[in-house]
């Protein structure tokens, strides 16, 4: 779980979780969204296939990313969740 969480520390790998959380995209429109560029999205895109984070379709020539399943949505909407809440005194 350390390895797990630790790699979900990177920001880049975060935002793009935070843009697949909302809809499927494809690695340009992530490029666009992140001011990245498009082989830096892919490699990142690679590492969260990698640990089970994403998952892809193809359809003709895109190749659209999506949350790799429920889990990874329901951990990603938890942590906002919990980051979202007043602290406490």
């Amino acid at each position: 779980m350390a390895e797990f969480f630790s790699f979900l520390g990177d920001p880049n790998r975060l935002r793009i979780l935070s843009f697949l959380a909302n809809k499927e995209l494809c690695v340009g429109d992530l490029a666009a969204l992140l001011n990245m560029s498009e082989s830096a999205v892919s490699h990142q895109l690679r590492n969260l296939r990698v640990m089970r984070l994403v998952g892809y379709r193809k359809q003709g020539r895109n190749v659209f990313y999506h949350l790799h399943d429920n889990h990874i949505f329901h951990l990603y909407q938890a942590v906002a969740e919990h980051l979202d809440e007043p602290a406490e005194s």
